[in-house]
Formats: structure tokens, sequence, C-alpha cells
């Protein structure tokens, strides 16, 4: 996966996007390329948890794009086969202008859902959400984690064939997201291919057997989650449980 950077006024760009950036720049042509990813060969199945791991900007957010059919590899070929469901920001396909109801409509068929299956779901959603009569005013009107809850709501409803969630997730009011973590759970227990990229061992360890650690744009590792959170993060973050003192 290859950006062009087409505006660049100099070279000086690979000393300033580098810090930036994780994947390589070339060097070989007129024009500056950000190589985002490079070799990826990932075969996933039906019932895998993958976590993505690694450094800001090693390509766990771009990899997921690329599944989300969010972008086209410039060379190779990505196959998804199944309706995916990208959650890359809860705050994602919402109106501040309408109502809390019509945003909780708008936001499942942007995950995928039919208007007929989000009516199903309309109340259980306002239960878990708590929000009552401020579902019926404009999302301009609430609170920053009062708009948290409703997106999670309707988020933890949908039934996703493959599930792509993004670290951002995570980074929501710690004490409705210990509420949501069943719920979230169960989500990912209706997927039927998960694809999460987290810097938080915890949701890894929750949500994911297998991971796939990326550095700079390429795999560095991938296999059960243990083995590689014990090579990215180091063994004494997590030791061996087989080499343990007598």
């Amino acid at each position: 996966m290859d950006f062009p950077i087409f505006d660049a006024k100099s070279r000086s760009l690979k000393k300033t996007v580098l810090g930036v950036v994780g994947g390589n720049i070339s060097s070989d042509t007129k024009v500056p390329i950000i190589e985002a990813l490079r070799d990826i060969n990932v075969d996933l199945q039906h019932g895998a948890r993958v976590g993505l791991v690694g450094h800001n900007g090693a390509g766990k957010s771009t990899l997921l794009r690329l599944l989300a059919g969010i972008y086209e590899p410039t060379r190779g070929t990505a196959v998804v086969e199944g309706r995916v469901a990208p959650v890359f920001d809860l705050g994602v396909g919402m109106d501040p202008e309408i109502s809390g109801y019509e945003n909780i409509m708008i936001r499942g068929l942007f995950l995928g859902m039919t208007r007929k299956q989000m009516e199903k779901r309309v109340d259980d959603i306002a239960d878990f959400t708590e929000l009552g009569d401020f579902l019926s005013m404009p999302l301009r009107t609430y609170s920053t984690g009062m708009r948290v809850r409703l997106a999670l709501g309707v988020v933890t409803s949908i039934d996703p064939e493959i599930l792509l969630l993004d670290e951002g997730i995570g980074a929501v009011d710690a004490a409705f997201l210990e509420k949501a973590r069943d719920r979230l759970s169960d989500l990912v227990d209706r997927a039927g291919l998960l694809v999460f990229a987290s810097h938080s061992d915890e949701f890894l360890m929750r949500l994911c057997t297998s991971a796939i650690w990326m550095e700079h744009g390429r795999i560095k590792q991938q296999g059960p989650l243990k083995d590689v959170l014990r090579a990215y993060k180091g063994p004494e973050a997590y030791p061996d449980e087989g080499h343990g003192a007598a």
C-alpha cells in the first residue's frame, strides 16, 4: 500500500514524515512515496480473533482500512468474503442536528444493518445508553460522554460477519466502558471474524487469541497472542510460563 505525496516541496519531507509515519519513504522516484504496507501476507479464516500490535504508525490502521475496502492495494490482491463492519471511529456516521433516535438508525445503516433490523434494536440500545428523554433531542445538545454512550450502544448491537475494530474503541469513558465490557465481548462472539488493532493488552487478552506484530509497514511476527506480545513487549512483561523456577 503506497501513498504518493504530490505536493512535497523538497526531499526534506523524508526527515519530517519519518517521525510521524511508520512506513518507508522511497527515494527512487521524483514524487516521494510512503510505503505504508509492504510484503503483507495473511490468510484469516472464519473464527479467527486476531489482534494487531505495534507502535503508532506501524501500519495497523492502514491494514484495517485495506481489509474494509477503503483502500485498494497498489500491488498484490486483497480478497474479503463476507459483510464487513468497520468500527474505526465511534462518531462516524452521526449527525449533530438530528435526534439520538434518528442517529441510532443512521449509524446502524452505516454499519451495514437494515432499517428493520435497527428498529428491533432501538429499545435495547435506549436501555443500554440510559439517556432517557435525551434520545429525542438533537445530538449537538449531548456531552462527549453521552455521545460515546449512544455510539457504543449502536456499535455493540450489530451482527457483523467480519468485525474490524480500531484502537479508538478503548479510548472512551472508563466507567461506562466497564459496563460495556460484556456487551463488547458479545459483539465479538457474534462476529465470524475479528481483527482488532489496540495498544491495550487487557482488551487484546479479552477479545483475541492470535496476533500480528507490525513494524514499519511489515509483519514482524504472527502467531498465538501471548507469544507475539512476549516478543513485542519483552519477556519481562510476559514471562514464559513454561520456564518458571523449580
